[in-house]
């Protein structure tokens, strides 16, 4: 009787979100995790934004290069831990590690607030953690759904992410006063604290409902994957497919790059009171989790089913090299704010969940290993290489336009990558389903 009375609505569920029945726990908790996750991390990122402006715009390519370093120093460690603890354990520690890290800058920050080397090292430190935590939640996800369930969900779930990122910039803009940086990093502990319980939960649920024979098994996920920390970079020189895919991420990280200094240098420029560009930084993050969020919920995931994975990759970049072309011709704060609002909010929408379906074709080690190598030190080094490119080209050409030019032809080379890699997806998708 039961079964009958929240049947209709499950399938009312189904028809609107493209979501089966047994899957709707396993799609909120996924929900929840990203939601958890973002509000705490853009809670952070107007904070950080404000600290990179503090310590100079002339000086964002050393913080650059001084993330990509942490990067480096992070990795070994990470590898060791993935190699030694249960699959379904990686995330409670490294997020935990995080939390007690956040705890210490917000009680540096309540005690000398205006420490310029303090607001250096957050600024690095949460540009290292916020890439090692979302991609560790969605290698859950990799980890727990088939391929043919990822085109479904994946978008769904990152709508959590969305409203995550809506909702943090504004409880920062309504709390950074009465609480200050270092209260707000705490707030914030506590929300990621809460997401690596939900990632846990997702796992249970896979237990629950295995997937077809020759996937992984409960059993398997909660053993260690073993082998050397330093496999995901293995991985990933040895597997053209895994070095397509970094490829992808190192025009993906230069064409945000090259705007994220032209965002520091405008709002340099016309918001010199630091709480007044905290609460800019916080506004532009507001309307691109909007615009992004309604994507999700009712449009990535259907072209993702319908024209592939392909589409979700070669779209975005293919309207910023047009936005590129449009900022060298204009390059006004309004232009750059819609350029802007368009590429973050089409890389939640389309790229990131098209970038995440692009692994659940390949080997668990690579899911949580080399998936990690990319989305951090591949993903910080072209931080790192685009910046200098990007502070050489303004102290020699002295006009930003000549920037967003090669921006175009960039963001053209990763259209393409993102093609060749739909391709492939679809080729790995097809023949793992014939074996």
């Amino acid at each position: 009787m039961s079964e009958r009375r929240t049947h209709p609505l499950l399938r009312g569920i189904a028809r609107l979100f493209d979501v089966e029945p047994r899957e709707a726990p396993a799609v909120l908790a996924g929900l929840a995790m990203f939601f958890l996750l973002f509000t705490g991390y853009f809670m952070l990122r107007p904070i950080r934004e404000t600290m990179g402006v503090a310590g100079g715009v002339d000086n964002l390519q050393w913080l650059f290069t001084g993330t990509f370093i942490a990067t480096l120093l992070v990795l070994p460690p990470f590898g060791w831990l993935v190699s030694k603890v249960s699959r379904r354990r990686i995330v409670p520690w490294v997020f935990g590690f995080v939390v007690a890290s956040l705890l210490g800058f917000g009680l540096a920050m309540l005690w000398q607030p205006d420490q310029v080397w303090t607001a250096r090292a957050f600024y690095i430190w949460v540009s290292v953690i916020n890439l090692l935590m979302i991609s560790l939640a969605w290698s859950v996800l990799a980890d727990v759904f088939a391929s043919t369930e990822a085109k479904r969900l994946f978008a769904l779930i990152a709508g959590g992410a969305s409203l995550g990122g809506l909702i943090g910039p504004l409880l920062t803009a309504l709390l950074v006063q009465p609480l200050g940086h270092g209260g707000l990093m705490i707030v914030s502990a506590l929300l990621i604290t809460a997401s690596a319980t939900t990632a846990t939960w997702v796992h249970r649920w896979r237990d629950r409902h295995p997937l077809p024979a020759g996937t992984s098994t409960a059993e398997q996920r909660r053993q260690p994957l073993g082998g050397n920390p330093f496999a995901g970079a293995i991985n990933v020189f040895r597997s053209p497919y895994l070095l397509c895919i970094a490829v992808f991420v190192v025009l993906l990280a230069t064409v945000t790059t090259f705007l994220y200094f032209e965002q520091a240098r405008l709002v340099d420029a016309l918001f010199p009171d630091k709480a007044r560009q905290t609460q800019v930084f916080g506004l532009i993050d507001t309307v691109v989790q909007a615009l992004a969020i309604l994507s999700q919920l009712f449009i990535t995931g259907r072209i993702a089913q319908r024209l592939g994975v392909g589409v979700l990759l070669v779209a975005v970049p293919l309207v910023m090299a047009v936005g590129f072309v449009w900022l060298a011709l204009a390059p006004t704060f309004a232009v750059f704010v819609v350029v802007m609002v368009v590429r973050r909010a089409g890389e939640y929408a389309f790229v990131r969940p098209g970038r995440e379906m692009l692994y659940t074709v390949v080997a668990p080690e690579a899911k949580y290993k080399a998936k990690n190598f990319i989305d951090t030190v591949v993903y910080r080094g072209g931080d790192a290489i685009s910046a200098w490119v990007k502070r050489g080209l303004d102290l020699v050409a002295e006009q930003p336009a000549v920037a967003m030019l090669i921006g175009a032809g960039i963001a053209l080379a990763w259209a393409c990558t993102g093609s060749v890699l739909g391709r492939r997806q679809r080729e790995k998708e097809a023949a793992a389903t014939s074996s």
